[in-house]
């Protein structure tokens, strides 16, 4: 199965190929498939989905993962032939583990490593950013060959370890050294990772000049950068077989360029992020004309931190994972630089960036990279520049800070050059971005135009755009800095808006839009949110240039920002709110944990404490809902006698204070009538935190749900 995707197909649970009619695929083409964890067999807890910044499963691809305890497994059908797979997943702060593998219930000698190591960083320094980067990436050679349909388990060993995706690759052999190149052991290099082979490599590049320095198989330790690279090729074997292991690969202010780098893997030792610091693979300048492909790039601060001349630079066909800052800042000076066909996952700031500090970058482009997991900031942000493109890429899952595009006049530090020309946004396909933020006190849009410092008065023209299941709005107008700089010359041609949580268009600027053939289905709340801020700043006029549909109303509060779902009608009002949500409890019986209520299988329950009484149960609903209706579920069995339990049901907004919704009552529970009960619940109650409090249970020493859903219908 192919891996260009412009959407996540979760039902299957993997990226796969969905291209609209007449217009290229969005994202990369990738030499691996993906699989969703939640979507795989599993004898551990479902968590999520939830946006809830700070939390496990925000951050997940898909907003939800699968947490193994000790002995639990996970099973993943293998999608395609594949001889290595790559593992996204999380450990508790501090603990380290391993993960054994089996291939259809074989046991391999061979085991994952997992580690918190590279996880939980702090950026107090940035407002509104609470602790993030959850996850981590580790690779395996299976040492076998799987085929399509094979099962692929893992089984965690002794630490809890949450598993979000897993990616299956067929990695080719090693390639051979070609002829005329300076290998780098020739000069002393150490393959086993053992001595420091850094001036072996500064050696290489020296004899190499106008040729190819090879690196062979094998781990080398560099313990200091390397400058001065300029006119020389690096090249490896293959980024799973050539590993250079440093914090800082290329630091150089200037080079005259000419300068190549493909297919080995750079993997550092960065655990925290410190700005003033280069802990960056590329730091600074490889001149005009050159290139990097086929590169692994890992557990760095940034992946690229471009400055000086790098015009004419095309980075393509690269993988950079789990960096604490940026995936890549063109930081300004550059033209005609090239960002293609790239995956990136796991950024702790924006995964691909421009920032025209100095001087403008110009005639720039991000084209077709798939981006998942930025945790801090934007998938793609344009901070100002000159005849900028964005094109055909595929986004998903931004958190706290961020959204899945940015197109903005933010600063951050002068001399900056804003945006001018015309910026094209064309072919992007962005799945659940957008989130809150906590500086803000509201949402970000999928996609936002921002003149946070400095009015927009270039053309902004974003085109084929496909945005699906935004938590938030799909489309933000905003002066960011609170000023009310105008957005001006935005044409919106051609969109396709599904399940956006809130509104279509979240316009807060003075200034001016055209919409022209933009459709919506599933939109949460209402079509436009249309108050400009601050409130006398102006107004935004949203100009229809036919062809929409689906988005007509308008939310006339501009008191209250809508929250997702609160228009009428909503747009699921039969979907079961609790379902898959973080919930805990005060107590349970062996296997019978909290998550067993919430995971949809009424086979499944939780069981308190025994001789307890009284237990809780609370489920995290993810949002504040005008929640309707409840249902109490024991398992459907007849094995399963009679019982009464006596319940309170308890709300919350804020998960600290809680009030009574419905008071003590005893419900029987009958296998006759399936074991379930109903709980109607007032009008106008809003909850986000549901706590059902037992005191009594006629059948059992303890509480006890197979499951518990909550529902905005009565």
């Amino acid at each position: 199965m192919p891996a260009v995707a412009t959407a996540v197909a979760l039902a299957a649970g993997l990226l796969v190929a969905v291209a609209p009619a007449a217009h290229a695929a969005a994202g990369a083409s990738l030499p691996f498939t993906s699989v969703e964890a939640e979507t795989a067999t599993t004898t551990g807890t479902r968590i999520g989905p939830d946006y809830t910044q700070g939390t496990l499963a925000s951050e997940a691809s898909g907003r939800q993962a699968v947490r193994l305890a000790s002995g639990q497994r996970v099973e993943f059908t293998a999608p395609r032939a594949a001889n290595a797979v790559n593992v996204s997943y999380s450990v508790p702060d501090g603990q380290t583990g391993t993960l054994n593998v089996y291939v259809n219930g074989v046991k391999l000698a061979r085991t994952l490593a997992v580690t918190s190591k590279y996880s939980y960083v702090d950026t107090g320094w940035i407002a509104g950013a609470k602790q993030h980067h959850f996850f981590d990436n580790a690779r395996l050679l299976l040492g076998q060959n799987v085929q399509a349909g094979d099962k692929v388990a893992f089984e965690s060993t002794g630490t809890q370890v949450t598993v979000d995706v897993a990616d299956f690759e067929q990695v080719a052999s090693a390639a051979t050294q070609p002829a005329g190149s300076v290998s780098v052991t020739s000069k002393g290099a150490d393959p086993s990772g053992g001595g420091d082979s850094t001036q072996a490599f500064r050696d290489a590049i020296a004899a190499a000049q106008g040729g190819t320095v090879w690196i062979p198989p094998g781990d080398y330790r560099l313990t200091s950068s390397l400058s001065g690279v300029q006119n020389v090729t690096l090249l490896g074997a293959g980024s799973w077989y050539s590993v250079v292991h440093t914090s800082r690969f290329i630091d150089q202010s200037s080079s005259s360029g000419n300068v190549h780098i493909n297919n080995f893997a750079v993997i550092g030792e960065v655990t925290e992020r410190v700005d003033s610091s280069p802990d960056n693979f590329v730091n600074g300048s490889l001149g005009a004309n050159s290139s990097v492909s086929g590169m692994w790039i890992q557990h760095l601060k940034c992946g690229f931190w471009l400055t000086g001349n790098n015009d004419n630079l095309v980075v393509e066909n690269n993988r950079i994972l789990d960096t604490t800052a940026d995936g890549l800042n063109l930081n300004g000076t550059a033209h005609g630089v090239q960002v293609r066909n790239n995956f990136l996952r796991n950024q702790g700031d924006d995964s691909l960036a421009m920032w025209s500090l100095y001087s403008p970058d110009t005639n720039s482009s991000f084209t077709s990279n798939t981006i998942s997991q930025p945790n801090l900031a934007n998938g793609i942000a344009v901070y100002g520049g000159t005849d900028i493109s964005v094109k055909n890429n595929l986004i998903s899952d931004t958190n706290a800070l961020g959204s899945g595009i940015a197109i903005s006049n933010q600063k951050f530090a002068d001399p900056f050059s804003p945006l001018s020309g015309t910026i094209t946004v064309d072919g992007n396909t962005l799945v659940r971005t957008g989130a809150v933020n906590p500086n803000w006190n509201h949402p970000m849009g999928a996609l936002r135009v921002d003149s946070y410092d400095s009015a927009i008065n270039a053309t902004v023209n974003i085109t084929n755009t496909t945005i699906t299941d935004s938590p938030y709005s799909a489309f933000e107008f905003v002066s960011g800095g609170g000023q009310g700089y105008p957005v001006r010359n935005v044409n919106v041609t051609g969109a396709t808006v599904r399940n956006t949580g809130t509104v279509v268009v979240q316009a807060e600027a003075q200034g001016a839009a055209t919409f022209r053939n933009v459709t919506a289905s599933g939109v949460g709340a209402a079509g436009v949110y249309n108050c400009p801020y601050p409130s006398n700043s102006g107004s935004f006029a949203l100009t229809d240039g036919g062809g929409n549909s689906g988005w007509s109303s308008t939310w006339s509060n501009c008191s209250s920002w809508p929250q997702p779902g609160s228009g009428n009608p909503d747009p699921d009002p039969s979907r079961n709110l609790a379902k898959g949500r973080p919930a805990t409890a005060t107590g349970s019986q062996d296997v019978y944990t909290p998550g067993k209520a919430v995971d949809g299988d009424a086979n499944s329950y939780w069981e308190s404490a025994n001789n307890a009484f009284p237990q809780s149960l609370t489920v995290d609903l993810g949002s504040a809902y005008a929640a309707r209706r409840v249902v109490l579920k024991l398992p459907p069995s007849s094995a399963w006698s009679a019982r009464t339990q006596t319940v309170t049901v308890q709300g919350s907004t804020d998960g600290s204070s809680y009030s009574t919704i419905v008071g003590s009552t005893g419900y029987r529970f009958d296998p006759a009538t399936g074991n379930a009960v109903t709980v109607a619940l007032p009008s106008g109650t809003s909850l986000r935190y549901l706590r059902l409090a037992v005191t009594a249970n006629s059948g059992w020493p303890a509480a006890q749900f197979s499951e518990v859903e909550a529902y905005l219908t009565s």
